[in-house]
């Protein structure tokens, strides 16, 4: 593959990074209060969708509130993300809750239940 190949994967590094600064302490939603962490980005080699994958600590409620929070925070990263990686149009951006260490979790649980019962 060829560098302009891999574009699209240095977008999405680059949003990870700057999103992730982002939610550190610029967005000020008071929805986004807990701990979210942005997981993995995914860009579309076209460069005009980028999912962003966040992991939220706490309740389904709190989730779901932060996942509003991030919905209405999108135009806002957006136009950052066009500024901060001199883009002359950033991806739309989709903010999608990932649930790889719910899953991960309860994997282990389930395997030390098993080696109990063994």
């Amino acid at each position: 593959m060829t560098v302009a190949g891999h574009r699209h994967e240095r977008v999405a590094e680059e949003i990870r990074h700057e999103v992730s600064a982002m939610l550190a302490g610029e967005l000020k939603d008071p929805r986004l209060a807990g701990l979210v962490t942005v997981t993995e980005v995914r860009v579309s080699p076209d460069l005009k969708q980028a999912r962003i994958y966040v992991s939220v600590m706490g309740t389904q409620a709190e989730q779901t509130s932060t996942l509003q929070g991030l919905a209405a925070a999108a135009g806002y990263v957006r136009h950052e993300l066009t500024e901060r990686l001199q883009m002359r149009r950033a991806p739309e951006v989709h903010f999608v809750l990932d649930h790889t260490e719910e899953y991960g979790q309860r994997i282990e649980e389930l395997l030390r239940q098993t080696k109990k019962t063994d």
